[in-house]
């Protein structure tokens, strides 16, 4: 009887979440953003769609009982399939993104009707697999919640549901006056490049903001939302970390997330720093061959989002090996207070010329940043879990960071953490 009930308020939660997003599709005319809205309606993403598609496929599979017929070696070796599947399509998604691209190809529908049809069979063998492997890994990662006592009863609430699929993209929204995100509108997953510039450009030229259009890793809808990967370390520290937001969202801290910028980075960093936690631990126990494996950690970036920079890609040049490492981390970090600098002074032109031009550094050190805008700073300074980096002399971070290392266990953070509505509470618990 108690499992009936965990259900029903599982689904409750669900419907909540779904009345949220539909409020939010429909706002006022009042709504802040909904003088963005204008250009964006009509690449918007449906998450009422994509989440009434995801409750179908996880109520599925907890039907079946998987994965608790299944040993632990058996359960291994279903996501270890599954993840030879995804890394196939994207292989082969590669391939056809080519022949599209590729203007010697006047037919390319005949060129790719071999690919095409590979990926068909491709795409029915992950969806044969994905619910299994998916229930995996819930079930891995709710028995870690249920170890360090993140639960009720035992047992996760809401219930460990995610469902890795191709993301949307989020245009992020910042005034050019100073750095704040004021706009987060999750936009269509095959927005082509040309298409997110031009979505910015009107977005700055009518409303004169600075905005980019971003990828992201997850989202903290229900079931959540998990980029497609072949990297279990970062898959695990990505479910843990969109669970966090489910958790909070139950909670002050979640529920006011947008309501200022320090809740959000709060909120942000609190789910980054948990989520690593809890993916590490589930790595340890179950996969404890990738411990070494991945030596770079890619941290979630969730919509409520993981930018992906990627790795330099300059061949070196003679001497290089008597330069200093390009640390991308510092470098950001001195970017972003020299331009809250010039910016705090009103130097908006001075301050978005100096940030091209360090864009122009990192591109030159292999990091291919499309745009270095009051927008990226907006978006990536939320994500504060470790010292440096995009964040500048924002106080949020370190402040939740400090709180991380006084407090006697993960579980007593998070829960510390998910009943503050305020920047002011945190600061009092950490000078106590």
């Amino acid at each position: 009887m108690f499992k009936y009930i965990l259900r029903g308020l599982e689904i409750t939660f669900a419907l909540i979440v779904l009345t949220m997003i539909t409020e939010y599709s429909n706002p006022s005319l009042t709504h802040p953003t909904e003088k963005i809205r204008t250009y964006t309606r009509q690449v918007e993403f449906n998450y009422i769609s994509w989440m009434s598609n995801a409750l179908i496929i996880k109520l599925r599979a907890a039907s079946v009982g998987i994965p608790y017929t299944l040993d632990q070696s058996s359960q291994k070796q279903i996501v270890n399939e599954y993840l030879r599947a995804t890394q196939f399509i994207l292989d082969k998604e590669q391939l056809l993104a080519q022949i599209y691209a590729d203007a010697a190809l006047t037919d390319k529908n005949l060129a790719s009707e071999s690919l095409r049809g590979e990926l068909a069979k491709l795409y029915f063998m992950q969806s044969e697999l994905a619910p299994l492997a998916e229930a995996v890994l819930q079930e891995q990662v709710s028995q870690i919640l249920a170890e360090i006592e993140l639960t009720s009863a035992g047992q996760p609430m809401p219930n460990v549901w995610y469902h890795s699929t191709p993301l949307p993209k989020a245009l992020i929204v910042s005034p050019r006056s100073h750095i704040e995100q004021i706009a987060n509108i999750s936009v269509n997953t095959d927005l082509k490049v040309d298409e997110q510039a031009a979505l910015e450009n009107n977005v700055d030229h009518g409303l004169n903001t600075s905005s980019l259009v971003v990828n992201i890793g997850g989202v903290g809808v229900y079931p959540t939302m998990v980029m497609r990967t072949t990297n279990l370390n970062w898959m695990v520290n990505t479910i843990a970390h969109e669970w966090i937001h489910n958790y909070l969202t139950l909670r002050p801290l979640g529920f006011l997330y947008d309501n200022t910028p320090e809740l959000r980075t709060m909120n942000e960093t609190t789910a980054s720093i948990a989520g690593d936690e809890i993916g590490a631990l589930v790595v340890e126990r179950f996969y404890p061959e990738l411990i070494s494996a991945s030596p770079l950690t890619l941290r979630p970036r969730s919509a409520q989002t993981l930018s992906l920079v990627s790795a330099p890609i300059d061949h070196p040049e003679p001497g290089d090996f008597l330069r200093p490492p390009f640390d991308f981390r510092a470098e950001m970090h001195e970017t972003r207070v020299f331009a809250d600098a010039l910016l705090s002074e009103g130097k908006i032109e001075e301050a978005e010329a100096y940030m091209e031009a360090r864009r122009l550094i990192f591109l030159k050190n292999g990091y291919l940043l499309r745009k270095l805008n009051q927008a990226y700073f907006a978006f990536h300074g939320a994500y504060a879990d470790l010292p440096g980096g995009a964040a500048g002399q924002d106080p949020v971070g370190p402040a939740v960071r400090a709180l991380r290392a006084q407090s006697e266990s993960l579980a007593d953070f998070v829960n510390t953490m998910s009943w503050m509505w305020k920047y002011e509470q945190l600061q009092k618990v950490v000078n106590q």
